[in-house]
């Protein structure tokens, strides 16, 4: 895809954090912006910062773990649009606990809406692309850790591996109909996940450690806008964005052993 101007962009998740830049990233090559979210107030904050410079900006409030609501959703963007040209499902949730602590509730949770948020914007956006034969763009956030899972972050782990694997497959899908589809790993980002993110018993006493952390060290969303970008323009398949995030993909990749005695003293 050279280039993005008019093309029609959908975001999830779009209010803050990665979604926010996001939009602002595509803003700036003037595509034409469709954003989601369940913060009213942050999506106006985006619509206010992008102002007049792209020529179509709407905006939705919706949960992405509700198939219902992601039906509605794609209804209203179809009754305007054929298809969307480039799918950014972004919208997620932290969560951190592990097996022994993590609730049902706490599950269902985290993979309705890093997961389930995926399979539905997939499920309601990309048959219309195929069918317009126009050569889209789907792009999936997973994470470092779904594809390094170290103890506690179970279930977040395990939506991420599963955004991984729906991708892979997804790319392979949709190759013959000339769609393109992209694993964007961020890495330490400094977003709001950490601090509205659900902990368990065992990890909550380090809550406020978490996010000074991802603070000080964290980069910058615009990184991972950024990295998206380069993604649908080049067809990147796997794009890990953040530094660290590239040492521990290569290192999953070439080095197992040292990878996992790293994972057990993470967990320690």
């Amino acid at each position: 895809m050279k280039t993005l101007r008019d093309k029609v962009v959908v975001v999830t998740g779009a209010a803050s954090g990665i979604g926010r830049a996001t939009a602002l990233a595509f803003a700036r090559e003037r595509a034409k912006l469709v954003l989601c979210d369940r913060n009213e107030d942050g999506l106006r904050d985006v619509e206010r910062e992008i102002g007049s410079s792209v020529d179509h900006l709407e905006w939705h409030r919706v949960d992405v773990a509700s198939r219902d609501g992601m039906k509605a959703f794609a209804d209203d963007v179809h009754a305007r649009f054929r298809a969307v040209d480039v799918l950014v499902n972004n919208a997620g949730v932290g969560q951190s606990g592990g097996m022994l602590d993590t609730t049902l509730d706490d599950w269902e949770w985290v993979i309705g809406v890093n997961l389930w948020g995926v399979v539905h914007g997939c499920h309601f956006f990309v048959p219309n692309m195929v069918e317009a034969n126009n050569h889209g763009h789907v792009v999936n956030v997973s994470s470092v850790f779904g594809f390094f899972a170290p103890p506690g972050s179970i279930g977040y782990c395990t939506a991420k591996f599963g955004v991984f694997g729906l991708s892979e497959s997804l790319r392979a899908e949709l190759h013959p109909h000339g769609i393109g589809v992209s694993t964007i790993c961020p890495g330490m980002i400094n977003t709001n996940i950490v601090k509205t993110g659900r902990y368990s018993a065992s990890t909550s006493p380090r809550r406020d450690e978490v996010v000074r952390l991802f603070e000080k060290r964290g980069h910058s969303p615009e990184v991972v806008g950024r990295a998206i970008l380069s993604a649908v323009r080049r067809n990147r398949a796997v794009v890990p964005a953040a530094p660290e995030a590239w040492a521990v993909w290569y290192a999953k990749r070439f080095m197992p052993g040292p990878v996992a005695t790293l994972t057990r003293r993470v967990g320690r």
